[in-house]
């Protein structure tokens, strides 16, 4: 274990949709109350995708994200983690417009294709408050999330050109051996930031073995001491595993990106009260959430000062 530990919050991402919970944050507004909050709950990192302010839809305005981001920044000086993943079925373009603008000291950094599948949340919810929601998810059902080697390649330029470090999403096991190519071939310089994301269909399960198989695996193919990794679990498996994470030396994960709960049954009303419970967990093992500037100094990024918001 470390005595210092990154605790990100993924504000809203692009998965839920305004109809599975009220709580959600849809306004550039409610992103940023609720990214400070998460702060002030003991978030170093914040997460950050943009919505429609009247549908909630994942988009890729410029503007969402930019009233979103200053806003934050006006009020704390947290890390904030740009998307490049997006809303799916966005271009490469359209994933790429918050690095290439606002050279943000971190941005998710997608590191293979997958089978992106929500199709499924279709058998749970079934009212939604707009019409987008459904078709947004069924879609899914013949859906690939495409990362190939070309667009990671141009995806490794853009990120160097602007300063922006790399939060490598690792949804399966394979992705590992694709980052290790990058950096045998020089698209990306060590040491590295992954991410391991896991319960997401068409992806890796949660479980203490494969949490374990994959930091095994990165130690393999990276090398010890050439990466920092995180962890993030979709669904009701969070906790668990995160606590898992912080327990082998790890950073963890949580937000209303991932999941809506609290605890079985009760629904989480804001980032701020996962962060608030994962803090309470990691502190049981007396591990201290990392500040935003040790989290800059574990991950070595470039400082806030250099952001172009």
């Amino acid at each position: 274990m470390k005595e210092k530990a990154i605790i990100t919050a993924a504000i809203t991402g692009s998965i839920h949709t305004p109809g599975m919970s009220e709580y959600l944050p849809v306004t550039p507004q409610e992103i940023a109350d609720d990214a400070v909050r998460a702060y002030e709950a003991g978030a170093a990192v914040c997460h950050i995708h943009a919505r429609d302010p009247k549908t909630g839809q994942p988009s890729s305005d410029i503007n969402l994200f930019k009233e979103a981001i200053t806003k934050i920044k006006s009020r704390c000086n947290m890390v904030i983690c740009i998307t490049t993943g997006g809303g799916l079925g966005m271009t490469a373009e359209q994933r790429l417009v918050g690095v290439s603008t606002f050279k943000p000291e971190l941005g998710s950094f997608n590191a293979g294709s997958i089978n992106f599948a929500l199709f499924h949340a279709l058998e749970r919810y079934k009212n939604f408050k707009f019409d987008w929601e459904s078709k947004y998810l069924a879609m899914t059902e013949d859906y690939i999330f495409p990362n190939t080697f070309k667009s990671m390649k141009d995806f490794a330029r853009i990120f160097a050109e602007n300063g922006t470090k790399p939060e490598f999403e690792v949804y399966d096991s394979g992705m590992v051996n694709n980052i290790a190519f990058m950096i045998d071939r020089g698209y990306v310089k060590k040491p590295v930031y992954i991410q391991y994301v896991m319960g997401v269909l068409g992806g890796i399960t949660p479980s203490p073995e494969n949490v374990m198989f994959l930091v095994d695996y990165t130690k393999r193919l990276i090398g010890e001491g050439n990466f920092e990794f995180s962890v993030c679990v979709a669904g009701r498996a969070q906790f668990p595993i995160c606590t898992q994470a912080l327990l082998i030396g790890g950073n963890v994960r949580v937000g209303l990106e991932d999941n809506l709960y609290l605890e079985k049954g009760v629904m989480a009303k804001s980032n701020a009260e996962q962060v608030v419970k994962i803090v309470r967990i990691a502190r049981e093992f007396g591990i201290e959430p990392a500040t935003p500037d040790e989290a800059r100094k574990i991950l070595g990024l470039k400082g806030i000062d250099k952001v172009n918001f």
